[in-house]
């Protein structure tokens, strides 16, 4: 049922002309310069401490490494972490 499903969601993303982040289930970041982080469709938070943030995706993870990250909201699929930003890496 999943696969049927996430095929469905591709033929909508490209029959309508859709973004992708709309119904496929992966993450937007958005960027303020180096030392904000605003991260929309994560499952979770997987560790945190002030040198790397590791949130968990539909598919892998992802990771966010700096220097004195903090956390200033967290919703149940939003984030927003502020800090010097130095990488941010997808993990499958």
């Amino acid at each position: 049922m999943a696969r049927w499903t996430r095929r469905l969601r591709r033929w909508a993303v490209q029959t309508l002309d859709l973004p992708d982040d709309a119904l496929l289930d992966v993450p937007r970041i958005t960027m303020i310069g180096a030392f904000h982080a605003y991260i929309e469709n994560h499952r979770g938070v997987l560790q945190f401490d002030e040198q790397e943030l590791r949130l968990l995706l539909t598919s892998g993870q992802l990771v966010i490494r700096g220097k004195n990250l903090v956390l200033r909201a967290i919703l149940p699929e939003e984030l927003f972490v502020e800090g010097q930003i130095d990488t941010i890496t997808f993990l499958k």
